[in-house]
């Protein structure tokens, strides 16, 4: 099973990317968005949020960082795509699932799963604008309201070049409230001939199994559950080579290379920076 570290704004940044591919298991991270809102973008802006830039697009641990932009204009996209792939990523990523009101009011993120049309607009523009070499791909929820147009959106960013999807398994109007339907994405891996990754509620080893058995996807994306317990990719990665069994008792997958003291100060760390996480979330759904 190949593993993603999801984009996660507010949370996953440079640092817990660091520390989390330092622990091991994942094989590559999408970076959290940037926002594109009809200006051309300095340099310094795509290295601020995205510092792995200065390192030829890798972590400190050598794992390759895929930068991420959000927007709805897609002249104004592939500008900055242009500007973005000049600086090294390892590949571009295009955000049409984030939850926000903010970004949905202006017509960006899961608002966007309303108009499949200017979602493969956008695809296109960007798959355009920069050299062949460098990846294109997106990540999307199931819809906005509901699922209806989940393959409408799915064939639109293939048709616009993308070679790789990402689907969280909820819709906006889900939010992050579990379950995460992964049985849903399978309709949408059945209709596209790119690799489809599957996204959401991943907490466990079981999880990770469920899912990948439930959607038909062979690469996941983890999030909150990594956050949560930065061994899970280690322990996803165990099992699938016959070295540990699934855990299903909620229990903490333990890096075993790690102290006690490390390992319970990095876990606080983790608790913490996610407990702000939810509460931001919280505040912006009202």
């Amino acid at each position: 099973m190949t593993l993603l570290l999801a984009p996660m704004e507010g949370l996953l940044d440079f640092s817990l990317r660091d520390i989390l591919t330092r622990v091991g298991g994942i094989d590559r991270c999408v970076a959290e968005f940037i926002r594109v809102t009809g200006t051309l973008l300095p340099e310094r802006v795509f290295t601020r949020i995205v510092p792995e830039l200065n390192h030829r697009g890798l972590t400190p641990a050598g794992v390759p960082v895929r930068a991420q932009l959000m927007g709805s204009d897609p002249v104004c996209l592939a500008e900055n795509a242009a500007r973005l792939a000049g600086l090294g990523p390892a590949g571009i990523d295009l955000n049409f699932g984030c939850p926000a009101k903010i970004v949905n009011r202006h017509g960006g993120g899961a608002a966007l799963l309303d108009d499949p049309e200017l979602i493969g607009r956008i695809v296109a523009a960007v798959r355009r604008a920069v050299p062949a070499p460098v990846a294109v791909s997106a990540k999307m929820r199931l819809g906005f309201n509901d699922d209806s147009r989940s393959l409408d959106c799915a064939l639109a960013i293939e048709a616009g070049g993308a070679g790789e999807l990402v689907v969280h398994a909820r819709t906006r109007a889900d939010g992050y409230r579990p379950p995460a339907y992964w049985e849903r994405i399978a309709p949408v891996r059945a209709a596209v001939a790119i690799p489809v990754i599957a996204n959401g509620e991943i907490w466990s080893v079981d999880d990770a199994l469920r899912c990948r058995a439930l959607s038909g996807c062979d690469t996941v994306m983890l999030g909150r559950g990594m956050v949560c317990d930065p061994g899970l990719a280690l322990a996803i990665v165990a099992h699938d080579r016959g070295n540990a069994p699934a855990r299903d008792d909620g229990t903490p997958s333990t890096v075993l290379s790690m102290t006690e003291d490390t390992a319970r100060v990095l876990m606080l760390l983790l608790k913490t920076q996610l407990a702000e996480f939810d509460s931001r979330k919280a505040k912006s759904r009202r």
